[in-house]
């Protein structure tokens, strides 16, 4: 472990990728410590590491003995803690930079894309789990099987989500990698394609020497990178490509889906694979097939991969089911672009047995539904109703003119079914609950904290209003 972070402080502990990196380095024997603006599972599960953590910004918090301060890109300078260390003269690491020090010494498989990271990178840590070798990872999410986002491993191998929203993916040098898909998104740090695309390329120009790069053939912006590192770096790295495109290096020869869940058959170095993955959608089978061959890449045993791809159940946030009551089944998504959106209600409506999809839509950032709200709104008319609550901000200030109202007026314009906006949550809740009967599935949708409304959703269906 490097010397900075033998005592570090993380400000926004709580978070995904940084609760992650304090759980492994905590695992490693580091002295943690870090605050939060809320109190969270998270803070509570790194407490019991033996972290310590304060909710709250407040450079008190900050220990004189401090190593460095971990931050991620959404901790502004003005923040009491790192205004604090930066006049005492101790350093600032940021989260990639800690990520890639903790890979150091394994034999690093990272997961990129715009859609899908969390997701493949959860089925690669359960199925290697599941096989024995005992990886570590750090993941975008808590895994349903292990109930954790992060582990230190006592095996060679190291699973890491690979985040391109900040080109924090560039700080990585692993040996496999895989890219899902290349769209625009991330509107604040990108201004065109074109940028994403060099980004995603200087990615893979990372690619340890002898190294593969995992890449969809379905996916147009992926099969353009393919191209690119090809004719780049193609005598320095492989390239291989996975899908149902009929020139795919490994094939998916069928894939069905049964209920809320998928059967998938490849092509693998000259023999079929045949196997289950236990979550709804053609978007999750293809993921467990990237997962399959970035695996294999390693050097795992396809056939024994496959068959510990099958003990994946999911991540959460990712069509996770919240429960049920009155007949309805409440499940929750994280999809918050067009293309997740789209995927997760296919899939969805694929699995729902004959009864109706009903959402509750958050947006999630300003500039993101500047730049895509029109979409969201198209994506909008594969549910049968829609209540849309305010912009989820994040770490964004609002902007003029930018509300809700871009997405509900684009999906009545593409034709959507019954679509309303909610002024705050307890409205909206009320509303869905409302428009649900017996059969149906209701879909709480967003990155934000929409996560919440599903147990009210639940408590209103069975006459237990939460509100």
């Amino acid at each position: 472990m490097p010397s900075d972070l033998s005592r570090p402080h993380f400000i926004g502990i709580g978070g995904a990728g940084m609760s992650g990196i304090a759980k492994i380095l905590a695992q490693r024997g580091a002295h943690v410590a870090g605050s939060d603006a809320k109190e969270s599972a998270a803070a509570s599960a790194l407490r019991e590491l033996g972290a310590s953590v304060r909710i709250g910004h407040d450079a008190a918090h900050l220990a004189p003995d401090a190593s460095c301060v971990v931050v991620s890109s959404a901790i502004r300078e003005d923040n009491p803690e790192l205004a604090a260390a930066t006049a005492r003269g101790i350093p600032a690491v940021h989260r990639s930079d800690a990520l890639a020090a903790l890979m150091d010494a394994h034999r690093a498989l990272a997961v990129a894309g715009t859609h899908g990271k969390t997701t493949t990178t959860s089925m690669l840590a359960v199925a290697l789990r599941a096989m024995g070798l005992d990886p570590s990872y750090a993941i975008g999410g808590d895994l349903d099987g292990p109930g954790s986002n992060a582990h230190h491993g006592t095996g060679e191998i190291f699973v890491a989500e690979a985040d391109e929203s900040d080109r924090s993916f560039h700080k990585y040098a692993p040996e496999v990698a895989v890219v899902l898909n290349v769209e625009l998104d991330h509107h604040a740090n990108y201004a065109s394609l074109e940028e994403v695309h060099e980004s995603f390329e200087t990615f893979a120009g990372r690619i340890a020497d002898g190294g593969t790069l995992v890449v969809s053939a379905d996916h147009e912006g992926a099969r353009e990178l393919a191209r690119r590192v090809r004719k780049r770096e193609g005598d320095r790295i492989r390239v291989v490509t996975y899908g149902e495109a009929d020139d795919a290096d490994v094939r998916v020869r069928e894939l069905r889906q049964r209920g809320l869940a998928s059967e998938v058959t490849v092509a693998l170095d000259g023999r079929e694979l045949a196997f289950g993955v236990s979550v709804p959608g053609r978007h999750y089978a293809l993921n467990a097939v990237a997962a399959l061959v970035a695996g294999a890449a390693l050097g795992v045993p396809p056939a024994e991969l496959a068959r510990a791809l099958g003990s994946y159940t999911g991540v959460k946030r990712r069509l996770q089911r919240k429960g049920e009551a009155a007949g309805v089944q409440v499940i929750d998504s994280y999809a918050h672009h067009p293309t997740e959106m789209a995927a997760d209600l296919e899939a969805i409506r694929g699995g729902a047995g004959g009864g109706r999809v009903l959402v509750l839509f958050q947006p999630h950032l300003y500039s993101r539904t500047r730049e895509l709200g029109t979409e969201m709104g198209e994506a909008l008319t594969l549910a049968d109703g829609t209540v849309v609550l305010p912009i989820y901000p994040a770490r964004e200030d609002p902007v003029p003119g930018v509300t809700s109202a871009l997405i509900t007026g684009a999906a009545r314009a593409a034709g959507a079914r019954e679509v309303s906006e909610a002024a705050e949550p307890a409205e909206a809740v009320r509303r869905i609950a409302g428009m649900a009967r017996p059969g149906d599935l209701v879909l709480t949708m967003g990155a934000g904290d929409v996560t919440d409304l599903g147990p009210w959703i639940l408590d209103r269906l069975s006459g237990q209003p939460g509100d």
